[in-house]
This record gives C-alpha cells, sequence and structure tokens, in this order.
C-alpha cells in the first residue's frame, strides 16, 4: 500500500499537471470504485482542480466548487498519466480522469477491488476521513510521545495504526524500526524517553529521506513504479539477505496478512521473534537466537550419513 512518502511523490508529480486544470470527464470502468452517492459525479466533471493535499494514505483533489475528490488507493491501486483520451487498460482499469493536457488513468492489479473514490461536499465533508492519527512529520517530540504512547501496543502495531500515526504502513515502519534500533514487538508502554527520543528522529528522517529521494528520482517524469519494496531499503522485504548495517540476515515473522521484516544482531539483541504460525507448529524446536538458527541451518546444509551395511 503506498504510504507517506509514495503519496507525496503522487502529490508532487499530480500538482505540476492538474491543479490549475480542468477536469473535464470522469469515466469509470468499475462501478465498486465510486463509494458516494451525493454529490453526484457530474457536480465534479467542468470544475478546476485549486489543490492536491494527503489526508493519511488517502490523495485529495480540492476543487473550485468546494467539492473534494477523496481517493484512496489500497494495496494496488496505482496512478498514470497518459495522453488526453487515453482508453482504460480492460483488465486492471478503474476509471480515467482527462485534463485538457492529459488524462489520468486509475488501475489496481489483482482481483480484488479495494481502491475507493468518493466525492464529499466542503471541509466538513472531509474531516469524515481523518482518522485522528497524529500528521508526524510536522509534530515535534512531545506530540509524537504523547501519540505513540496513548495506547500499550507493539511498535509494529502502533506506528501503522492510523488512529495514532498518519501515514506509516508495514514497509517503512520496518525501515523506522531498523533505523531506531528498536524491535518491532517492544510494548510502547515499556519505552523509555530516550528511545521515545530515538524513534522519533527515525521517523522523520526516514520518512524525509524517502519523500526527497523518490521525487528526485522521478524528476519531471510521472512516477511509474510506486512499490513498497525498494532498493536501498534496510529490513523490509529484505527476508535472508544480509543487514547493511552488521551483515546478520534480516528475519521477519509473520501475522495475519502482513510481516515484521527486522535485524536480530541491530534490534532484538540477538533473540529471533516468535513466528506465530511456525513457532506454534515447532514449538521447542523454534531457535531462540542466531546461535541456534546458525546450529539448525549447519546441520540442514550436512550432507547425510551413511546408512551401516
Amino acid at each position: 500500500m503506498p504510504e507517506l512518502p509514495d503519496v507525496e511523490l503522487y502529490l508532487h508529480a499530480l500538482r505540476q499537471r492538474i491543479v490549475g486544470a480542468r477536469l473535464e470527464r470522469v469515466r469509470l470502468a468499475s462501478p465498486f470504485l465510486l463509494r458516494t452517492v451525493d454529490p453526484p459525479l457530474s457536480a465534479v466533471e467542468g470544475a478546476s482542480v485549486r489543490a492536491v493535499r494527503r489526508s493519511g494514505k488517502r490523495i485529495v483533489w480540492q476543487l473550485d466548487n468546494a467539492i473534494f475528490v477523496v481517493i484512496h488507493l489500497m494495496i494496488g491501486g496505482r496512478f498514470r498519466w497518459k495522453p488526453a483520451g487515453a482508453a482504460i487498460p480492460g483488465k486492471v482499469g478503474l476509471a480515467a480522469f482527462d485534463f485538457p493536457a492529459g488524462t489520468l488513468l486509475l488501475t489496481e492489479a489483482g482481483s480484488r477491488r479495494r481502491a475507493s473514490l468518493h466525492l464529499v461536499a466542503g471541509e466538513d465533508g472531509l474531516r469524515d476521513f481523518d482518522r485522528g492519527g497524529l500528521e508526524v512529520l510536522a509534530a515535534g517530540p512531545d506530540e509524537f510521545a504523547r501519540a505513540l504512547t496513548r495506547e500499550n501496543h507493539t511498535l509494529k502495531r502502533a506506528l501503522t495504526d492510523p488512529r495514532l500515526l498518519s501515514g506509516i504502513g508495514n514497509a517503512y515502519s520496518d525501515e523506522i524500526l531498523h533505523a531506531a534500533k528498536l524491535s518491532p514487538l517492544q510494548l510502547t508502554s515499556r519505552l523509555s524517553s530516550e528511545e521515545i527520543a530515538r524513534l522519533h528522529a527515525a521517523v522523520v528522517r526516514v520518512l524525509t529521506a524517502w519523500r526527497d529521494a523518490l521525487i528526485a528520482e522521478a524528476g519531471a517524469d510521472f512516477p511509474e513504479k510506486v512499490t513498497a519494496f525498494r532498493e536501498g531499503m534496510s529490513a523490509h522485504g529484505r527476508y535472508g539477505k544480509p543487514c547493511p548495517v552488521c551483515g546478520t540476515p534480516i528475519q521477519r515473522i509473520r501475522y495475519a496478512s502482513n510481516e515484521a521484516n527486522y535485524c536480530p544482531t541491530c534490534q532484538t539483541g540477538g533473540r529471533l521473534l516468535a513466528d506465530r504460525s511456525l513457532s506454534r507448529l515447532l514449538k521447542d524446536d523454534w531457535p531462540k537466537s542466531l546461535e541456534a538458527l546458525e546450529e539448525q541451518t549447519r546441520a540442514r546444509k550436512q550432507p547425510p550419513s551413511p546408512s551401516p551395511k
């Protein structure tokens, strides 16, 4: 799912192309995309885009008739900028937004249609989408500490909870925790003031660095490769690969439809975190440390002893 740096990348590209431009027509290919009926879709056609902004992980267009277009890309939703009047792709296409200078296509990979389009009138309607999470790049250390510790959760859950912190998801939470040298399963209630300060600094550093790097990489082009897995990431999507800091193989734990990637040396003092499904299956055979994991790995690689004749 596109997170704060990725959404900011899209906003950067959209500002150059649609702010000040007239939205001539909206073409829907999927009836499930539009989740509202009032205002009607026809109300936005002919209106001009005054500004684009972010609300959590949602992209918001402010039109000059006080209507807001709210788009949530979810996991597989992506934008493509094409010549004016471009056809909607048959298999993945959801909608086309026609502007004088080009057409913005909204696509979604996969068979499940989760991306959404809402039309709302006025700022009051837009506030319904505010989950209450803190805008971390605009917040100071004290505000961050209060939001983080308002409820007692694991750090992985707290960072990705939109009611607590805004715009952070599965990928960048891995990167933040690796940069802060903190375990994804550490409870927020047990953090020291030094650890909270370190985490806040890592949040700002990681999100700002990736936002700026992605924008610089795209330049004047429209971003075509918005993905949760990027070269240069330290932990996310790097299971089994060496940690760029210490060389230890990155480990992961899986839960529900997500996973947490971490370095045992940098983040957990050499302790392996128990994957719920695997540890339940393996029980006492689940390795508790890097040394035990290495021993198991060496044992698996050893050739079997010849059977006695």
